[in-house]
């Protein structure tokens, strides 16, 4: 899975782009099947809501998973950039769970061997 990051006031720095391919890279088993096609891409947008206070939430993270004939999205503001992008990961995660559900509605413990 390819994941491309853009980001919008706030420096990516080298240690937050590892924390992101961590973090993201993880869903990659999630999306193994569209992956083998080479059409799982995954965008990221971290930004810095504002720049003028430090309180509240601060700081977002978008994501758009392409697959084939969908695209699933989750997004997440935050005063922690980091926990942002655990909790968009986490709903991002759930939607390809029920997107897999759809694809595939009888789970593969029931199926006939």
């Amino acid at each position: 899975m390819k994941i491309n990051i853009k980001t919008t006031n706030l420096d990516l720095t080298p240690s937050l782009n590892t924390y992101v391919d961590e973090k993201l890279g993880s869903l990659a088993r999630f999306v193994k099947r569209f992956d083998e096609d080479g059409v799982a891409e995954a965008w990221l947008e971290l930004a810095r809501t504002t720049n003028h206070h430090h309180k509240g939430e601060v700081f977002r993270a978008e994501i758009d998973l392409r697959l084939p004939k969908k695209i699933l999205r989750a997004e997440e503001e935050n005063g922690d950039i980091r926990t942002a992008i655990d909790i968009v990961r986490d709903k991002l995660r759930l939607e390809i769970e029920k997107y897999k559900s759809r694809l595939d509605p009888q789970p593969h413990h029931l199926k006939e061997q």
